[in-house]
């Protein structure tokens, strides 16, 4: 047992070595020549307006949701009237960067890592590399650039269609007006909560890229390696999202408030 687990950990360890590795290999590419802007239009298409949808539903029927059953807890101390002031803060805080990054972890992370994935194991990344073509920025940077810029603007997205949705839900369901409502949701905000909710989104698109380019170009064993490849940069990617969000939330709350 003891083996094993000194074995897990040594691989752990070089697991994020190697991670760590990626991360000043993109800063040092970001800061230097040739930098590939096509590349970087058509990940910022691939990121940003191809999730697009997925995001919007999310926002939207989180916002309708969390009407409705903070609507039924509100009913319980005669303060339906403050749901707004729920909506906004939940959604621009904390519901809006955590899901939108979960979305697109889903979506764009795994195509990342099958896309990467799938070059590695054809030896087109070494092909590259003899062609005298960094993979890292060729391919990652790009990438990470997208995720940095496009996952805070599809954020903003998410929390203004969520706030919507549950403004349509408030006055058609729980009969609030829409004037109280959008009054509550103004009293709720603070520029400290609008500067989280923008704070958060560039590091945890950064955190969800990275983490697929990752996994994706280190991927081994054929098809079947891309497959495995494709679930680990999604639960990864899922899990760093949440742990990245816990640790933000805490430094900021510090910091800010």
């Amino acid at each position: 047992m003891r083996l094993i687990l000194t074995g897990w950990a040594k691989k752990a360890i070089f697991e994020v070595q190697e991670y760590v590795k990626l991360c000043v290999a993109l800063g040092r590419a970001a800061t230097s020549r040739p930098f590939y802007y096509r590349d970087v239009i058509e990940q910022l298409d691939a990121v940003g307006v191809g999730s697009l949808t997925v995001v919007l539903l999310t926002g939207g029927f989180t916002g309708a949701v969390l009407a409705l059953q903070s609507g039924m807890t509100l009913d319980q101390f005669g303060a339906r009237s403050v749901v707004g002031r729920l909506i906004s803060a939940s959604m621009i805080k904390e519901l809006g960067p955590v899901l939108t990054a979960l979305m697109v972890t889903g979506r764009v992370g795994s195509g990342i890592a099958a896309e990467l994935g799938s070059m590695a194991v054809t030896d087109q990344l070494n092909a590259l590399r003899a062609l005298g073509t960094d993979p890292v920025r060729k391919l990652a940077l790009p990438r990470v650039i997208a995720g940095v810029v496009m996952v805070p603007i599809l954020t903003v997205i998410a929390d203004f269609v969520g706030i919507v949705g549950a403004w349509i839900t408030t006055v058609t369901q729980l009969r609030v007006a829409s004037s109280v409502y959008w009054n509550s949701v103004v009293m709720g905000l603070w520029i400290e909560d609008i500067w989280m909710g923008l704070i958060k989104p560039v590091f945890l698109g950064f955190a969800l890229v990275s983490i697929a380019c990752f996994v994706g170009m280190r991927t081994t064993g054929g098809t079947q390696g891309v497959g495995r490849s494709t679930t680990q940069a999604v639960v990864a990617g899922s899990v760093a999202v949440l742990v990245l969000d816990f640790i933000l939330t805490k430094f900021l709350i510090s910091t800010l408030y």
